[in-house]
């Protein structure tokens, strides 16, 4: 790099670093019922730690996407750097709340994490956070304007409660009860499913706008792919990561739910939707 393309790299970073701690201020303006500081340092929140480190990650990954696009010259980037990342930051703490209302709906977060700290539900909220950031990172990325940014994260986030009604109902036990129940095996395992459709959409919706038909097959092709492939993974985790062990016992019908088969079955899923998008 020369010395101008170093310096012009230290104006973009400083540009995110401005807008990660907009970010910040925004999730402190809107969880007012609790104080941050207090919970991670005086009270070891490590629920809630999860919940932060997800939401921090993830909004790393939207605003990656922005910085994905082609340069326009150091005023025009920066003037992109700015209102697409602040987009990016706002739609990103939409879709959280939009996610709580309706994947997360059965119980009340804020009381999981930071009344009962439940670790479980703080890996799931940080999948879904990271989740976000890949549908944002998608949406955000190439050429394109605003408008095709918002539609394809709408698509996303949309994407994202089907998955999740999809892999509710090909589970042999209630996900919703069991990450009550603070199990973090199944929250791992959660998390993991949510990463990975996000990626999936990452995958079928970066890149420049071409046209409604062309983006929109894309999309369609690979998240219709990749939802199909979701019970043929969970079986594929069960058969082949463990095998002579059933999955759902070591997630639910023993003492200690098995966090490391949890673990497994996330691999499986994350693993698979970067081989998809390695090979479609």
């Amino acid at each position: 790099m020369t010395f101008d393309e170093t310096l012009t790299a230290v104006v973009y970073l400083i540009a995110v670093f401005i807008l990660f701690f907009l970010g910040k201020i925004i999730y402190d303006k809107l969880y007012t019922s609790f104080d941050l500081q207090e919970e991670l340092v005086k009270n070891d929140n490590f629920a809630l730690g999860l919940a932060l480190f997800g939401y921090y990650f993830g909004m790393v990954i939207a605003l990656g996407g922005v910085l994905q696009s082609e340069s326009q010259g150091l005023v025009a980037d920066l003037i992109d750097i700015f209102v697409y990342g602040l987009v990016a930051i706002i739609l990103q703490n939409i879709s959280i709340r939009i996610n709580d209302k309706i994947i997360f709906h059965k119980f009340d977060n804020i009381k999981e994490l930071i009344e009962d700290r439940n670790p479980g539900i703080g890996i799931a909220e940080a999948a879904n956070h990271i989740a976000i950031g890949l549908v944002l990172f998608g949406a955000m990325s190439g050429e394109g304007d605003l408008v095709t940014a918002a539609a394809f994260w709408l698509l996303g986030q949309a994407t994202l409660v089907i998955a999740s009604v999809i892999y509710n109902n090909i589970l042999p036990f209630d996900l919703n009860y069991e990450l009550e129940r603070d199990n973090v095996a199944v929250g791992v395992a959660y998390a993991g499913m949510l990463i990975a459709i996000g990626n999936i959409i990452r995958v079928g919706s970066q890149g420049d706008f071409i046209s409604w038909y062309e983006n929109g097959i894309v999309y369609v092709g690979f998240v219709t792919f990749g939802l199909l492939m979701l019970p043929i993974l969970r079986l594929m985790a069960d058969k082949l990561l463990l095998p002579g062990e059933q999955l759902t016992d070591e997630l639910v019908n023993q003492k200690v739910p098995n966090v490391a088969a949890g673990a497994m079955e996330a691999c499986s899923y994350v693993g698979a939707s970067f081989l998809i998008g390695w090979v479609v």
